[in-house]
């Protein structure tokens, strides 16, 4: 026996060492049928025989359904760069000297201000009119080339280009806006390809909840086919109280500069919402952006592509608070219903008998419980057409019969975007390259012009005709070869019977007390 056996089993001998080897042997034994002895409390054994042992999931399985979405989404994703010209009210003359610009309109009175429109500054003092180059991301709806984008990335735009997933840089599609609503901030333009686009499939918004995850798809700072991922953090934002159609997703995926436009999607790799907007107070991402929901999308798409290319929304009239108030409730008495805060003059609800303090509580019929669901009732009804609504007038309820009207031509002073007025403040192009509008007797009377003749030039195109014969915004066109201009009719009568290839020559006042000078070239 060697020396190490020997001295094995006197250890063995010793009573310390075979009770550590009985307690090791116990257990083993325990551990393997599943009973552990436990010093708790009063020393009781705690038997474990019925718990289920935990598993970790694939790796695989989260990453799989993400890059599946993103595989079927991002052929319909496209990039989108626009070129628009800003016209600077401090353009100066070539001779350094600030040049007039009598009784010109104010700038866009949208408030709602997307962060894409951060990342572009003011025309500054000084210079000429500037182009601006942007970006933004689409998604194609129908394999024919219909994209749908938001209305502030093509507002305006003189050139649209339109880049595919697959295509290089320099391979661009050029696009057509088939129509827009600023309303929800949406758009549709369509491009010409020879072959069938593939197009995303519409989801269902309703169907989201709090805490689904998502995609964000797009071109954020020009960098194509970017996906981000993250949840549905809430439903139904109303980020600017003042725009009712505004009711967006929430979301933490990450969105940024160029993602406008873009899609948002659920895990079934349908397009649950259309990019709009982020909260930030540093120009990017914090964790807040906000999508229009799919639901919204199809209808106002649907609206855009029809034969108006337009959105008709019905109104009968009445403003009212966006947010429910239990103080307002309570003194008028209204558990349910919209509390009227004002009638617009010969409107619709003036018309049927509505007063300011009624509170609405149904439409033919069907219970109204708030703001939301009123303006989505009427919004949807065709002009023309009739609804009864039921209001609580001193605690008693009656019928009221009211005709739905045009809420875009029933609130244009407010909304800044009728069409007829909107036509008539920015006049078509002509092929001279400008547009003109009437002098008023204001102007008249600053460029002293007593018998009020000629035109204002209004806009004028960079790099067109008249922008190469040196014509500057603020001139008055007297005269165009030698054909006295009197008025926008006249003008419009002269232009029409000129022809490529033919002398053109303006005679223009410049400026208040200023003479005339006579500026030309040959139409192209």
């Amino acid at each position: 026996m060697s020396p190490l056996d020997s001295g094995f089993w006197k250890k063995m001998k010793s009573g310390k060492f075979a009770s550590t080897v009985v307690v090791l042997v116990t257990l083993a034994l325990g551990i393997l049928i599943g009973t552990v002895v436990s010093q708790g409390v009063k020393g009781k054994e705690v038997n474990s025989a019925d718990a289920m042992q935990l598993s970790v999931p694939s790796p695989q399985q989260l990453s799989n359904t993400f890059s599946q979405v993103a595989k079927q989404l991002e052929p319909s994703v496209v990039n989108i760069n626009t070129e628009s010209t800003i016209k600077n009210p401090h353009r100066r003359t070539p001779r350094g000297r600030p040049m007039p610009s009598p009784d010109q309109d104010g700038g866009d009175s949208d408030n709602f201000q997307d962060f894409f429109d951060r990342f572009f500054g003011g025309p500054g003092g000084g210079g000429e009119d500037m182009r601006a180059r942007s970006l933004g991301s689409g998604v194609v709806v129908d394999p024919k080339g219909y994209i749908v984008t938001n209305f502030h990335v093509v507002e305006r735009a003189d050139k649209i280009s339109v880049n595919l997933m697959g295509d290089p840089p320099t391979l661009t599609y050029p696009a057509t806006v088939i129509g827009s609503d600023r309303e929800t901030d949406l758009a549709v333009i369509k491009i010409e390809s020879k072959k069938p686009l593939p197009a995303a499939k519409m989801g269902n918004s309703d169907s989201l909840q709090v805490g689904d995850w998502v995609l964000a798809v797009g071109s954020p700072f020009g960098l194509n086919q970017t996906v981000t991922a993250g949840i549905v953090s809430a439903k139904g934002r109303n980020i600017v109280p003042q725009r009712q159609f505004q009711s967006f997703i929430q979301t933490d995926a990450a969105i940024n500069p160029g993602n406008s436009g873009g899609p948002l999607v659920d895990m079934r790799g349908e397009v649950i919402g259309i990019n709009t907007a982020i909260f930030t107070q540093s120009n990017g991402y914090q964790g807040v952006g906000f999508a229009m929901p799919s639901n919204t999308v199809v209808q106002v798409y649907n609206q855009l592509i029809g034969p108006d290319h337009k959105v008709l929304r019905g109104s009968i009239g009445v403003t009212f608070n966006a947010q429910p108030d239990p103080a307002i409730a309570r003194v008028y008495g209204v558990q349910n219903g919209v509390v009227v805060a004002g009638v617009e003059p010969t409107g619709p609800a003036e018309q049927a008998g509505l007063k300011v303090g009624d509170a609405i509580v149904a439409i033919d019929g069907k219970r109204i419980k708030d703001g939301d669901e009123l303006v989505a009732e009427i919004a949807g009804r065709r002009p023309g057409s009739k609804a009864k609504l039921t209001i609580l007038r001193s605690g008693k309820e009656q019928d009221l019969t009211v005709s739905i009207a045009d809420r875009a031509k029933l609130f244009a002073s407010r909304l800044g975007d009728e069409e007829e007025q909107e036509e008539e403040a920015q006049p078509k192009e002509s092929k001279l390259g400008l547009t003109v509008r009437p002098i008023s007797a204001e102007i008249a009377d600053r460029l002293q012009l007593p018998n009020r003749n000629g035109v204002l030039v209004q806009d004028v195109k960079s790099g067109g005709f008249a922008d190469n014969a040196l014509v500057q915004r603020g001139d008055v066109i007297l005269e165009i070869n030698r054909q006295a201009v009197n008025d926008v009719d006249t003008f419009s009568k002269i232009e029409a019977g000129l022809k490529s290839g033919q002398d053109v020559v303006f005679l223009v006042r410049r400026g208040r007390g200023g003479g005339t000078i006579f500026l030309a070239g040959t139409l192209p």
